[in-house]
């Protein structure tokens, strides 16, 4: 197999093979790890850029319900004026959403990832050294109460990056 795909429970799996979408017998937890690489039967591969275009693609249609339910209340500059994207590669990772213009980044962790701690503290740091902002939140948090979330996400946008990088040609 050399396709990028993810599945849902209760969902047939999908994966991006040969510039189209198959079915897929893998879950979205066993191809994909923290660090932007995703796993196959025979051992492991690091994404093409064109190749985590397309896992963003195959990410957005198959978002989880916490995902869709913060989707829909970011996307057309809804908070804050900010324009926000949703499964928006950046390097190796691909985010949840991304407001490349406040540089911020907000995450959406499942319940996979209470085990993989250490490395998301991994990618939050790679992000942060990249001049994002990270905010996580469980999907139970989004799911139980949006609001808050909202209330989060648009305080720090309101709030300048405590360490922006220099724009190009200073420092």
């Amino acid at each position: 197999m050399h396709g990028v795909g993810i599945s849902r429970p209760g969902r047939a799996s999908i994966t991006w093979e040969k510039g189209r979408f198959e079915i897929c017998s893998f879950s979205r937890a066993e191809l994909c790890s923290a660090e932007g690489h995703c796993r196959w039967k025979h051992g492991e591969m690091r994404l093409s850029s064109s190749r985590m275009r397309a896992h963003a693609r195959v990410l957005r249609l198959a978002q989880t319900d916490a995902e869709r339910k913060l989707w829909a209340r970011l996307r057309s500059r809804q908070l804050c004026g900010a324009k926000f994207r949703r499964q928006h590669p950046i390097g190796k990772f691909v985010v949840d959403f991304c407001c490349i213009e406040h540089g911020l980044i907000v995450e959406v962790d499942g319940s996979q990832h209470a085990f993989q701690s250490k490395a998301d503290e991994r990618r939050t740091g790679i992000l942060g050294r990249n001049g994002y902002r990270v905010l996580r939140f469980w999907d139970n948090e989004v799911i139980g109460d949006i609001e808050a979330v909202l209330q989060r996400i648009a305080d720090v946008i309101c709030n300048p990056h405590p360490d922006p990088l220099p724009r190009q040609g200073e420092g």
